[in-house]
């Protein structure tokens, strides 16, 4: 780092295992949080546009980015496809400005603004959904693109079983979580202490079982985040359990933010040529977009709304800890300097676009709802 104090740049390349690490803690909590403040219960119907977007929207970005990774970026198959996994998922922890506040309780409301609901469900879900993605990619590289073999494995595997299996974990430690919580014998309701450091306990202890069990510990997760505010919803230990959990996600965010920061000053965009800068110019303002709007046609939701709800698709520190995994469990070597710098360059031109137009933009679409 520039700093005369004897710090050596936060070079991923140099510590994946520590990039790793650091950028997983930082999205489990953002997890925990978002699952905490959604106000509306899950369904097919009040859910609708969350589905689209994880269903429809997820699988275009990922298989339009790889195309653009071929072509532009002259990747292979497997190091296309994952860079498709990697920014696919959008980001829980730099996109506050765009999803929901703190929940609602006290009987405020159950109800949530469509853009702020669907881009925070939407980054809850496909966090998690990604590595089935992202396994297909370690699974193609280790086996050779010429081979199949792989295929049906991943599909028992890395679909079926763990997203079933994450979501059950999820649910089932979250019911019993809430019922420790709230439902204590004896008078010592954990609820009425309002200590809001429980919130590490719980997610840590979630997210290590649901890794344990062989499953995805990030859906894991945010399911049991749902299933904890699901009981007793209007309870005020929610919105203590957020702010502390909110509190620790921006100190995380902080610090990674300004490790990448210091790693793309110590050359993390080396490899950037045209070839990424257009790729990287086509997810942000065409791929998202045209993929966004597609997954809403036949929704009675606004125009302004869609438009908004396909356009933040922010990506951040998720695309991180999904590179950093890839890199580190499957033959990615020859091809890593080149997918660190154009996923840098992708969260950098995110944070900046999304990060001035989110506000302004927000408070515009809403100002007629507030008066």
């Amino acid at each position: 780092m520039l700093l005369p104090i004897g710090l050596t740049s936060p070079d991923p390349l140099r510590y994946p295992e520590l990039t790793e690490r650091v950028a997983e803690l930082g999205v489990i909590i953002a997890l925990t949080g978002a699952g905490l403040k959604l106000n509306r219960p899950p369904g097919l119907r009040t859910w609708a546009t969350t589905w689209r977007l994880l269903g429809i929207t997820m699988p275009l970005t990922i298989i339009s980015t790889a195309l653009l990774a071929v072509w532009l970026l002259d990747l292979g198959a497997p190091a296309a496809l994952l860079l498709g996994a990697v920014l696919a998922p959008t980001d829980p922890v730099l996109a506050s400005d765009v999803q929901v506040e703190a929940p609602n309780v006290g009987g405020e409301g159950i109800d949530d603004h469509e853009v702020r609901f669907a881009l925070t469900s939407e980054a809850g879900l496909n966090d998690g959904l990604a590595f089935p993605f992202t396994a297909a990619a370690i699974a193609m590289a280790a086996a050779g693109i010429r081979s199949s073999g792989w295929f049906v494995d991943w599909i028992l595997d890395d679909v079926l079983y763990k997203i079933t299996m994450g979501i059950a974990i999820g649910y089932l430690l979250g019911r019993v979580l809430a019922r420790l919580i709230f439902k204590l014998p004896g008078g010592g309701r954990i609820a009425e202490s309002s200590e809001g450091l429980v919130v590490i306990a719980t997610t840590l202890l979630v997210y290590g079982l649901a890794e344990m069990a062989n499953t995805y510990g990030f859906l894991a997760v945010f399911v049991s985040a749902l299933a904890l505010r699901a009981w007793e919803r209007d309870h005020e230990y929610h919105r203590v359990l957020h702010e502390f959990s909110d509190q620790l996600e921006r100190v995380l965010s902080a610090i990674l933010l300004l490790a990448l920061g210091a790693a793309v000053v110590g050359g993390l965009l080396s490899s950037v040529g045209g070839g990424a800068v257009v790729c990287t110019v086509l997810l942000l303002l065409v791929v998202r977009p045209l993929t966004g709007l597609v997954a809403q046609l036949g929704l009675k939701v606004p125009r302004r709304d869609k438009l908004t709800i396909s356009f933040f698709g922010i990506r951040g520190i998720g695309s991180i800890y999904y590179l950093a995994f890839g890199v580190n469990n499957g033959p990615f070597t020859a091809d890593a300097k080149m997918l660190w710098s154009v996923v840098g360059l992708v969260i950098l031109t995110s944070i900046v676009l999304h990060g001035i137009t989110s506000g302004p933009w927000m408070t515009r679409i809403e100002r007629p709802e507030r008066a």
